[in-house]
C-alpha cells in the first residue's frame, strides 16, 4: 500500500492505494508548507492530524507533492517528518510536478496551475523539460487568483468599471482604501487576501468590463508562460486549479484564439494522481 499526499499552505488530501489500486483510504490535514514551517512544527501536525487516522494501515511508501517543495533542503524536512512516524521510503515533489503527473501522466504535455498563484511546465512524460518561473503576483502569477483580485481592486480604486458594480463590490466586502492597502502591504498572505475576490469576478462574468478583465490576465497567461515553451503548439495545454476549473469557459475561449489544443482542466490533482500510480505500479 501507498500513500500519496497533495499539499497546499492550508490544507493536504492523502489517499491510501492498495496493491490491486483500489482506493482504501481518503483524509484531510491542515496543510504543510516547509517554507513555512519547521521539521518539527510539521511532524507535530502529522502526529495529531494525521497518525490517529491512518495508523493501521499497512504503508510501504509516500508520494507527497507539495507548495514549497521545490529545493531538496526543504523536501528533506517533509520527508524526515513523515518518516518520523512511517519508517519508509518518502518521494517528495513540488506541486508543478503533482500537476504534470495529474494532467500528462506518461505522455508530453503542458502542464499549468491556475490557483491562487499559477505557474507552469513542458513535461515529456517522465520529468519537466522547460519551466517559465511564475515570479509570484507582483512579477508574474499571470491570470491566477491573486492577479485577478489585484486587477479587481486596482480597476475598481481607479474607476475602471462600471459606478454600480464599484459600489457593490466595496459593500460586499466592507472595503475601504486603508484597509486594502493594510492587508496588501503589511499584512501576511497578501496573495490569499487578493484571491478571496475572485468569487466576486464569476459572480459578474456576464458584465463586459470584468469579462475582458478576466480574458486578458488569461491572454497573459498563456503568452508570457505557454507560448514561450518550444514547439508550445505541439502539445496539448493542461490546467488544474481552481481558478481554471470556475472560469474555464474563458480559458478555452482565449486557447481557441491562439489556436492551441486545450487538455484536460480539473479542479484539484489527486484524481489523477491516482490514475498515474495505479497506471505506473502495473
Amino acid at each position: 500500500m501507498i500513500g500519496i499526499a497533495d499539499s497546499g499552505s492550508t490544507k493536504t488530501e492523502w489517499c491510501l492505494l492498495g496493491e490491486t489500486g483500489k482506493l482504501e483510504c481518503r483524509c484531510f490535514t491542515p496543510g504543510m508548507n516547509p517554507y513555512f514551517q519547521t521539521e518539527k512544527e510539521m511532524a507535530e501536525m502529522i502526529q495529531q492530524s494525521l497518525y490517529p487516522q491512518i495508523a493501521d494501515y499497512p504503508i510501504e511508501a509516500f508520494y507527497f507533492y507539495g507548495a514549497g517543495c521545490a529545493y531538496p533542503e526543504k523536501n528533506a524536512c517533509v520527508e524526515r517528518a513523515i518518516q518520523s512516524y512511517w519508517p519508509v521510503p518518502v518521494e517528495v515533489n513540488s506541486d508543478l510536478m503533482a500537476a504534470a503527473h495529474s494532467l500528462c501522466g506518461t505522455e508530453a504535455g503542458i502542464a499549468c496551475i491556475l490557483g491562487t498563484g499559477s505557474n507552469s511546465c513542458l513535461y515529456d512524460g517522465k520529468k519537466v523539460k522547460e519551466q517559465i518561473s511564475p515570479l509570484g503576483f507582483i512579477l508574474g502569477d499571470e491570470g491566477s487568483g491573486a492577479v485577478l483580485g489585484r486587477k479587481l481592486i486596482g480597476d475598481c480604486l481607479k474607476r475602471q468599471l462600471p459606478a454600480s458594480l464599484c459600489q457593490e463590490f466595496i459593500e460586499t466586502y466592507q472595503l475601504t482604501p486603508a484597509s486594502i492597502l493594510e492587508h496588501v502591504y503589511k499584512k501576511p498572505f497578501p496573495n490569499r487576501y487578493l484571491a478571496g475576490f475572485v468569487p466576486f469576478l464569476k459572480e459578474h462574468l456576464d458584465v463586459e468590463p470584468v469579462y475582458q478583465l478576466v480574458y486578458h490576465s488569461f491572454e497573459e497567461f498563456i503568452c508570457r508562460n505557454v507560448m514561450q515553451y518550444t514547439d508550445y503548439n505541439q502539445y496539448p495545454i493542461h490546467f488544474v486549479g481552481s481558478v481554471a476549473f470556475y472560469f474555464q469557459s474563458v480559458l478555452r475561449e482565449v486557447l481557441q484564439q491562439y489556436e492551441l489544443r486545450p487538455g484536460k482542466i480539473e479542479k484539484a490533482p489527486m484524481n489523477g494522481l491516482v490514475m498515474y500510480y495505479n497506471k505506473v505500479r502495473r
